[in-house]
């Protein structure tokens, strides 16, 4: 597992003007996929060389070349096919496009999925940080009528599943095959089930049907995760939605935590920059006393851009680590700033004071480490 900082980012940017200009003319075919190409290209260049300046030893290309966080990966394997789903995601006081996945056919690794290339031109413009990858969870195709369709290609449920984390552990080794040491796998469905496990308590068939969704997860993710490099680290960021600075999901980790405990991942993103989430006592069930893992504490938002009160960011930082050891903790802002191409409402300035924000106060707390 490769040695990280204690301060990470979760990994999308705001999408700087010109770039949003350009994929907006490409939409309308006033411009080449090659023009699109070579803006993109620019501009993730001098967002690699600004995340080194700011001391990032983990950096992204900010999913500058995605429209969505989870998408436009998914689109790319095959069996899966894009089709408009006619609703908007149901987040708090914003819509959005109504783009979906279904499936298409078996699901399968896909050797030119264009996420290789992208990955492959951060790799060769970083030059002291780590390159670090971004996908979205296989869970995502559990949900939002994503695979309502696997009957029609499968004769059960657990082939399906098979087949879907096997074209996971394939893409995961190609990436490490390309030189990537460290992937994140990004994840809304535990915070849904969060929302559904409460919401149905009171509701014994129903909550049966979250409770399997829950271990459908745990089984497809370490499915995904076997017989990897041992110097491969891979995250997961358990998020609550993020478009426009809205979300889509509230509650407390503890419906979830026995789950996530189970989970075969290194570092665990976890959002704690409002009440909404909750006490931090669950992530000491996450940890699971596991010397391997790290807990990130999202704490910072990226909702907005005011910056917290370092004190009060410092004291839950100490309360955390009396759960678990704080060598087995990191500080990170608790999402990203732009899960789609439209981003977060505040601006590239606010975005970078919270980056400082968080090395800043990283280098505090664990200066001794």
């Amino acid at each position: 597992m490769t040695k990280l900082a204690h301060y990470d980012i979760v990994g999308s940017f705001l999408r700087p003007e010109e770039l949003k200009e350009a994929r907006k003319n490409f939409s309308q075919e006033k411009i080449s996929q090659e023009e699109l190409t070579k803006i993109e290209n620019q501009e993730i260049k001098r967002l690699v060389q600004k995340e080194e300046e700011l001391g990032l030893t983990a950096v992204t290309d900010g999913e500058f070349r995605r429209s969505w966080w989870h998408l436009d990966f998914l689109w790319g394997l095959d069996g899966v096919a894009k089709y408009d789903y006619k609703e908007s995601y149901k987040f708090h006081g914003a819509k959005t496009r109504t783009d979906n996945t279904e499936l298409s056919g078996k699901i399968a690794y896909n050797p030119d999925h264009p996420f290789f290339d992208a990955f492959k031109f951060v790799k060769a413009n970083v030059k002291n940080a780590i390159a670090k990858q971004t996908i979205p969870s296989p869970t995502l195709l559990f949900r939002d009528n994503r695979s309502d369709n696997w009957p029609n290609f499968y004769d059960n449920k657990k082939a399906y599943l098979d087949d879907l984390a096997t074209a996971y552990n394939k893409t995961i080794q190609h990436f490490y095959d390309l030189g990537c040491r460290y992937i994140q796998i990004d994840d809304t469905t535990w915070a849904f089930l969060i929302s559904k496990l409460n919401e149905t308590q009171n509701d014994p068939k129903e909550h049966e049907k979250y409770v399997q969704l829950a271990e459908d997860s745990v089984y497809v993710i370490n499915k995904s995760l076997e017989n990897l490099p041992d110097d491969l680290t891979v995250a997961t960021h358990i998020c609550r939605g993020n478009f426009k600075s809205t979300f889509l999901f509230s509650g407390g980790y503890e419906p979830i935590a026995k789950y996530l405990g189970q989970l075969n991942y290194d570092r665990f993103f976890l959002e704690y920059d409002s009440d909404r989430a909750g006490d931090l006592k669950p992530i000491k069930q996450i940890w699971n006393n596991r010397d391997n893992v790290t807990i990130v504490l999202g704490l910072i938002t990226s909702k907005n851009g005011e910056l917290e009160d370092p004190v009060a960011i410092a004291k839950r930082i100490t309360e955390a680590g009396q759960l678990v050891p704080l060598d087995n903790l990191a500080l990170s802002t608790q999402c990203g700033f732009a899960s789609t191409e439209e981003g977060n409402i505040l601006s590239e300035a606010d975005q970078w004071k919270k980056i400082k924000f968080v090395v800043k106060i990283a280098n505090n707390i664990w200066k001794s480490f």
